[in-house]
């Protein structure tokens, strides 16, 4: 019985109810007659050819301990199987991996967490409220005319987990196989960019710390201002002090630029963030890494150019969904 499958016994049923001998049907299934013989006996009896309940190994854990387990990582998402097998109330020989079982069972698997800002609740509302303002807003009519513009630093090595390696078994610590990272990443350059459905501005080095001053002179008067030339542009900054001070926003004033007011604590709400990702994706995918913060800055502005506009075109057309994104979210963290 134990070998034949399920559809074999299935078959060898029809042959035997349809006059073929038991030999005959053994000898197709190359196993021997009493198997087939039992298999008869058991469906005169049971009206069934399916498997009799068999004992197994027993359950190490009572529902309690299931129940247990699974309300407690519920609670806290954070928690190790080991920290639960530690906290079981009354007397049991549990390991971890039968811990992970149950979660697995409760369909609770061990993942990388996302991460996102620290939203307070003023920071929900506020997101809820933004969301709700421009709900209604179309690319046709509205994005297409905002210019979405940040600042964003690069390092001159990453080691964020991406990176991965060939190696053997016991290869682990091999010289060719261990990824060296220098102290603080050797370093970085920042920049300044903007994007919108029809153009790009040009990358900008950032040396250095930036004021409200350096931010109106090096970046806004010669970048900026010739990009919102347009009457219909809206300006898109973020609410770092040098965007919010009075000598920028007097200044944006003063040539007519309509910002698009922004929450806190809103970067998924940012297409631009985006494209910072695929920007450092394309300079880590280089055949020769930069070597050096001059090399990085000059591969930034060879990528840079080199992004599809359509690329960018998608990003800006997915600002409705963000915004239904946030408000079923109720401010919270949302999946761009």
């Amino acid at each position: 019985m134990a070998r034949l499958s399920r559809e074999d016994r299935q078959i060898a049923l029809g042959r035997l109810q349809a006059g073929q001998s038991q030999s005959a049907i053994a000898r197709h299934f190359h196993v021997s007659q009493s198997t087939i013989s039992r298999l008869w006996v058991r469906f005169q009896a049971t009206g069934s050819v399916a498997d009799l309940p068999r004992a197994g190994r027993p359950r190490a854990t009572t529902a309690a301990h299931d129940r247990f387990i699974r309300l407690r990582h519920l609670r806290n998402r954070f928690l190790s199987a080991s920290s639960s097998v530690q906290a079981l109330p009354g007397p049991h020989r549990l390991s971890d991996q039968t811990v992970r079982n149950r979660l697995h069972e409760a369909g609770l698997r061990a993942r990388r967490p996302h991460r996102g800002a620290v939203l307070t609740r003023r920071h929900r509302q506020n997101r809820v409220h933004w969301g709700n303002q421009h709900l209604r807003w179309t690319v046709r009519n509205h994005w297409r005319h905002v210019w979405f513009s940040d600042e964003s630093y690069f390092l001159l090595q990453r080691h964020d987990g991406r990176r991965g390696v060939y190696r053997r078994v016991n290869e682990r610590y091999a010289p060719n196989g261990v990824d060296e990272a220098p102290v603080h990443g050797g370093g970085g350059v920042m920049v300044w960019g903007a994007i919108n459905t029809a153009g790009r501005s040009t990358l900008v080095h950032v040396q250095g710390r930036i004021t409200a001053q350096r931010y109106v002179e090096e970046i806004l008067r010669p970048h900026a201002l010739p990009l919102l030339a347009d009457q219909d542009a809206i300006f898109r900054q973020d609410n770092a002090r040098p965007h919010t001070a009075r000598l920028t926003t007097q200044f944006l004033a003063d040539h007519h630029v309509q910002v698009l007011p922004w929450p806190s604590m809103s970067p998924d709400m940012n297409p631009i963030e985006h494209l910072w990702d695929e920007l450092d994706r394309r300079v880590r995918r280089r055949e020769e890494a930069p070597a050096n913060h001059r090399d990085l800055l000059q591969a930034l502005q060879e990528e840079w150019d080199t992004i599809p506009q359509q690329d960018i075109r998608h990003l800006i057309q997915s600002m409705p969904r963000r915004c239904r994104a946030i408000v079923a979210a109720q401010g919270s963290h949302t999946p761009y």
